[in-house]
């Protein structure tokens, strides 16, 4: 590390397990729908399942990530892609998190054309995947993870840190969801 270390939480210094269900803990509490999915066709699955839930139409806008791509589309739904940044008229999105760490059950996202960084704001719904072996324990944990993605290149111009649907009490202090991006978080772990 290039900094000395500040003090890490407690509840983030645990076995990957905890940290898994610490992750879906936290997310859960602010307002996200998580699920821990077994394999990618499972994932699929669940994305379609989200979607008629949600009573959007079974439509999908995504960045170019190798990860989504390589699931098995046709093989567990037939979902209509759509790729590049987010437009106005998307109602889904579906990102991938590079890490999340588990002390506050949040979600990094780095940003670039596998990952656009208008699908993290622009619909209304917003489903995230993350490998379960991608779940640290802290902050610090998955800065780390960044890095070591990047090596000595250049980091992405934006990580976005998402733990949870967007919502303000800005006025009257009446919680509003959706006012400064999706009204609807959905996070599927893999493994």
């Amino acid at each position: 590390p290039r900094h000395p270390r500040g003090p890490i939480p407690a509840r983030a210094k645990c076995s990957s397990a905890e940290r898994v269900g610490l992750v879906i803990d936290m997310l859960a509490k602010q307002g996200a729908d998580v699920k821990r999915v077994a394999t990618p066709k499972e994932a699929v699955g669940a994305i379609a399942s989200y979607l008629g839930t949600c009573n959007l139409p079974p439509r999908l806008r995504m960045g170019a990530d190798p990860v989504l791509a390589a699931l098995p589309w046709r093989e567990a739904w037939d979902i209509e892609r759509s790729f590049g940044g987010a437009e106005a008229g998307d109602r889904a999105s579906l990102s991938r998190a590079v890490a999340a760490a588990a002390e506050t059950g949040t979600l990094f996202l780095i940003s670039g054309p596998d990952n656009p960084t208008s699908l993290n704001f622009l619909p209304e719904a917003h489903t995230v995947l993350i490998a379960a072996s991608d779940i640290v324990g802290s902050y610090e944990e998955a800065w780390d993870r960044i890095r070591a993605i990047f090596g000595d290149g250049p980091l992405p111009r934006s990580v976005n840190l998402i733990s949870g649907p967007s919502r303000t009490a800005d006025i009257e202090q009446t919680i509003v969801r959706g006012a400064h991006g999706p009204r609807r978080l959905h996070v599927l772990i893999l493994g």
